[in-house]
């Protein structure tokens, strides 16, 4: 058996039971060892098609058809190149990104980080709690505000998955998302969009320059589809893997989990397209240009396809998805708490803390501002996550970029460059839409 590599000495007790866990026999074919690494990047992928993704696809496909797609395509393709840097930081540098952080940044500004991350958290959290809920609602017909107290219960998840090993997560996990795949497949046998209006959406349109609106929901997009917490999960859930401390098996391990957060991710960005797409042909096409929420959304389908299987559907796969987004969310807050500030929680601790936080102002909006207003906070809530983004993003490059922490690993200058200007990009674009906001 392979070992896996030795601790560093900054790993806390909170997630390093699951450090080299799941073993890599000897003599394995090349395809039998990628296997093994196939997992992390599709808990990774949950966090690409939580239900704050929905909103904003939702209200980006019903306002402006499918003029919006290129953004979606774009930010997946953004979210591949960050992945793999999270990746490469994990094996070549044997430490998560938080765990980078407070290792070799000044005691304030990992401080500062780890606010703007816990914040993010939150904001994942708050769009789980809100989409679920929804879900729960239109499924079932429980109140909203109840449905969100019953998000509480996935408590129970955690501590199962606690009890029966990571790699029975990843199943778990894996297993809703085809859940989730074949539901959009059905709804879009029968919704029937124009595939070539969608080709012309790959297209990009400036119009996002001039139109705050669509500058506002591209962001939401944007923060929905590159999460900042995801970049914290992947270095430290690729780790579960044993790897031999030799260049070659760490290099080895790195491609391997390049290509298994690649295959995942592209598998998410069909997602996201499907659900802008679906919106499109059934709301946009069809002059419903009014939808706004996700219940909006859920009403509207079975009439305006004339399928009421397709409302069910809608509503199990939004169920489904924000369970994953659960999941994998407690675990990058547990890595973020662990690597910065050395807070040792367990995962089922650390998930009534949080849901108990995002839970109150989601029962309190919605029993007192109504189902609007709700909806309206889980899109900000994906706009406030583009926020965040810059500051997950930027020390990343730093490290990977960095032959002093990196080593033979160190990321080329290419890719440096490339992840650097994302960075930079979603920082202008944030700049502007506060321009906008403020003046305009």
């Amino acid at each position: 058996m392979l070992k896996p590599l030795p601790q560093s000495p900054i790993v806390t007790d909170g997630f390093s039971a699951a450090r080299g866990s799941v073993l890599t026999p000897a003599g394995l074919g090349l395809f039998r060892r990628f296997m093994i690494f196939v997992g992390p990047g599709y808990l990774v992928a949950t966090g690409y098609m939580d239900p704050g993704n929905w909103a904003t696809a939702l209200a980006a496909g019903s306002e402006f058809g499918m003029r919006l797609l290129f953004v979606a395509v774009l930010s997946s393709l953004m979210a591949i190149v960050l992945q793999a840097l999270s990746a490469r930081l994990a094996f070549g540098a044997n430490l998560d990104l938080a765990q980078a952080c407070r290792a070799h940044l000044p005691r304030r500004v990992t401080i500062f980080l780890w606010l703007t991350q816990e914040a993010a958290i939150l904001a994942t959290d708050l769009a789980e709690v809100i989409g679920t809920a929804i879900g729960l609602e239109l499924l079932f017909g429980l109140p909203l505000w109840l449905g969100a107290l019953f998000t509480a219960l996935d408590v129970g998840l955690i501590l199962a998955f606690e009890r029966f090993g990571f790699r029975k997560l990843e199943g778990f996990v894996i297993s809703l998302l085809i859940v989730i795949s074949c539901c959009f497949a059905a709804q879009l046998a029968l919704a029937r969009p124009d595939w070539a209006e969608a080709a012309r959406g790959l297209l990009p349109s400036s119009d996002i320059a001039t139109n705050p609106k669509m500058l506002y929901l591209a962001l939401g997009i944007l923060g929905a589809t590159v999460m900042p917490h995801n970049l914290f999960l992947h270095s430290g859930i690729v780790q579960t893997r044993a790897v031999a401390p030799d260049i070659s098996a760490r290099r080895e391990a790195i491609r391997f989990a390049l290509a298994d957060s690649a295959l995942a991710l592209l598998f998410a960005m069909v997602i996201n397209g499907a659900i802008l797409v679906l919106a499109a042909a059934t709301f946009f096409a069809h002059d419903h240009k009014e939808v706004a929420t996700i219940a909006d959304a859920y009403r509207l389908i079975a009439p305006v396809l004339g399928a009421p299987l397709a409302a069910k559907l809608f509503a199990i796969a939004l169920i489904a998805c924000g369970l994953n987004s659960s999941l994998t969310a407690t675990l990058a807050g547990q890595l973020i708490m662990d690597g910065f500030v050395r807070m040792r929680l367990s995962p089922a601790g650390r998930r009534l803390i949080t849901r108990a936080l995002t839970i109150t102002p989601a029962v309190v909006t919605t029993l007192i501002a109504g189902e609007d207003a709700v909806s309206r906070l889980l899109v900000l809530s994906q706009v406030a996550l583009s926020f965040a983004l810059p500051f997950a993003i930027l020390p990343l490059v730093f490290f990977t970029g960095s032959r002093r922490i990196m080593g033979p690993f160190v990321a080329a200058r290419a890719t440096t460059l490339l992840a650097g200007a994302i960075g930079v990009g979603i920082t202008l674009l944030n700049v502007k839409l506060i321009y906008d906001s403020v003046f305009g």
